[in-house]
């Protein structure tokens, strides 16, 4: 095989084996940035970038003259650029100057550099180098969570012989190691949950996630208790017991608790739903596409990597998260359209529509953890169809009972790229699902706001003054069917809005009038 000769701009470098390459782990490869030009067909490189041209003498510049096809969200692999990296990629970072954008609810300087992190990685990963250094851009963080998301892969169900190689990133010249740290962590967790949700549903059961989540959070000083069918019927949890009755696993509650404040500080409390497999039950769902509804346990595997984000963070602040476990499955035991079962807290739910499992199998912990006394209360759920059709990919939808809480959660989503959307919480859809005479509450309700009557659904089970907090993340947390986020590879699941929550954490924990100090 011939040399490539110096000057040789190519994304993904074709016919290149790893035995002709001496292994991708053995070679270095080395992402830098570049931002549009004032004029068509001009780049101007990043710091960072400007010094390493200087010290190649000028030859990557004179390989972009013209632009070479880089612009926001492409990159270009350069070799034989010196001894020290492999490759050199080159990642469009758009306009420079790029701020915080009202309009679209996001920080765009951030975003950009995720995209650039992650298509330049993602670009020399293609081209089969393994161990990747990015610089920092102007954030190190942001420059983190797009690289590492960009690179992950899941081959849990893949014959050993045919894995392929795990690409590592880390951070070039660059002092910002705690960025840089603070990014990893937030990724990694990220894609914690999405190894979680991607699982096949065989492999995935409420007992092997509880494994899961013990075998990973325990190490970060998280207590985490697993509550069996016993200790579920000693409370009386008959919702969860009987949404269940349809599959032969057992359904489990998981709770999981972080003390890193003061003893006697009320708790933030997730509840997320865990549907390890949804089939819809008697109301059997459409054998096209049922094999993603393994990503029905979204909610529990987000709060799970949330959870792990804040104590490997060490914030100082107490976090509980609860989550109910089980499959919606078709069976003879399966509850059946119109059922009424009496909640943990007394009141009674019509099961109207089986396949409205979510909501109902929620409201028992959700009543449970009043128990917490929490300061913060937050659903966090794949939770309605109607979702996706409305927002798309591009926002959790949210509900919030404060305008402080809703507040912090669009600043976070503005920061990490991954934003929400404000529902309604008003009366209007609570009697849509409480206006009956024969029973409290319907899975269903009257009339159309399927979204917002679910939210309306699940606030009948919150104590009155406990700021609540609801996100559906049907179209957001579930599988990428967009290519809208080059971190996220179309095809697998999204792990979202795992950094999202976490920074609404962090800026609950550290106010903004801390600055760095916190």
């Amino acid at each position: 095989m011939s040399k490539l000769k110096p000057g040789v701009a190519k994304l993904i470098i074709p016919r290149r084996t790893y035995a002709e390459c001496g292994g991708g782990s053995n070679k270095k490869g080395l992402v830098l940035g570049a931002y549009d030009g004032c004029n068509p067909g001009e780049l101007k490189f990043t710091k960072a970038a400007k010094i390493f041209d200087d010290k190649m003498g000028g030859k990557i510049s004179s390989l972009v003259k013209g632009g070479a096809g880089i612009s926001k969200g492409t990159a270009q692999v350069f070799t034989n650029l010196g001894d020290e990296f492999y490759s050199i990629a080159v990642a469009g970072l758009g306009e420079e100057g790029a701020g915080y954008n009202t309009l679209e609810i996001l920080d765009e300087c951030k975003e950009n550099i995720r995209w650039a992190a992650a298509t330049g990685a993602r670009a020399l990963q293609d081209s089969g180098i393994n161990n990747i250094l990015v610089e920092e851009f102007t954030n190190a963080e942001a420059a983190a969570e797009g690289a590492n998301l960009a690179v992950w892969q899941y081959q849990d169900v893949r014959s050993p012989s045919d894995h392929k190689p795990i690409a590592k990133v880390d951070l070039y010249n660059s002092d910002d190691r705690d960025g840089w740290s603070r990014g990893m962590i937030k990724s990694d967790c990220q894609n914690f949950a999405r190894r979680l949700e991607e699982t096949p549903g065989n492999l995935m059961t409420p007992t092997i996630f509880a494994q899961w989540v013990i075998d990973a959070l325990c190490p970060c000083g998280i207590q985490v208790e697993v509550r069996d069918r016993d200790w579920l019927e000693a409370k009386k949890m008959a919702a969860l017991l009987t949404i269940a009755k349809g599959s032969c696993e057992e359904p489990l509650m998981i709770e999981m608790g972080y003390c890193g404040g003061k003893p006697e500080d009320k708790p933030i409390v997730f509840v997320g739903k865990g549907v390890t497999f949804d089939s819809g039950g008697l109301c059997l769902k459409k054998c096209k596409g049922m094999s993603d509804k393994r990503g029905d346990v979204a909610g529990a595997a987000v709060c799970a990597a949330v959870i792990k984000c804040v104590a490997q963070m060490a914030l100082p602040v107490n976090v509980r998260v609860l989550t109910p476990l089980m499959e919606s499955m078709i069976g003879g035991s399966a509850i059946k359209a119109g059922d009424v079962v009496t909640a943990y807290n007394g009141k009674t739910v019509q099961i109207e529509n089986p396949d409205n499992e979510g909501r109902v199998m929620l409201l028992e912990p959700l009543a449970y953890s009043m128990t917490h006394l929490p300061c913060l209360l937050s659903t966090i759920a794949s939770l309605t169809g109607t979702t996706t059709r409305g927002l798309g990919s591009g926002a959790s939808a949210s509900f919030s009972t404060s305008n402080d809480v809703f507040r912090e959660l669009e600043r976070a989503g503005s920061e990490t790229g991954d934003r929400v959307w404000r529902f309604p919480f008003w009366k209007y859809y609570t009697e849509k699902v409480t206006d009956y005479p024969s029973f409290d509450v319907s899975n269903v309700g009257k009339g159309y706001g399927e979204t917002c009557k679910g939210a309306a659904f699940l606030r009948e089970f919150v104590d009155q003054g406990i700021d609540f907090l609801h996100v559906d993340i049907h179209g957001t947390g579930l599988k990428v069917t967009e290519s809208c986020f080059p971190y996220l590879k179309k095809g697998w699941m999204s792990g979202r809005p795992t950094r999202t929550l976490a920074q609404f954490v962090y800026q609950i924990v550290c106010p903004h009038d801390k600055g760095d100090d916190c």
